[in-house]
């Protein structure tokens, strides 16, 4: 995240985050599920690694409740937009 982050500077930054990069061990209710994909943790430490960027937006896509039987992709899915929340701009942590 550190090159990441050196490449952006303090220019606007749009994270879109795909829910097919994990593995659909996790995140089965995709169309393009990705074998060996990302864990939720390493996920979660992409999104919380662009705490102090100058996020002016961010969306979670390729969810796709259709293959979702087990609900576990919402639910990740929304954890993942929990955590894009928290590294908007402005907020603040207690």
């Amino acid at each position: 995240m550190e090159e990441v982050r050196g490449q952006m500077g303090g220019g606007p930054v749009y994270l879109s985050f795909d829910i097919d990069a994990l593995d659909p061990g996790f995140a089965p209710g995709t169309g393009t599920p990705e074998i060996a994909g990302l864990t939720p943790i390493q996920g979660v430490e992409i999104i919380r690694g662009c705490r102090g960027l100058n996020l002016v937006g961010c969306d979670l896509v390729e969810v796709s409740p259709p293959y979702d039987t087990t609900g576990n992709t919402a639910l990740t899915g929304a954890n993942l937009l929990f955590e894009m929340l928290c590294v908007l701009p402005n907020v603040k942590y207690l």
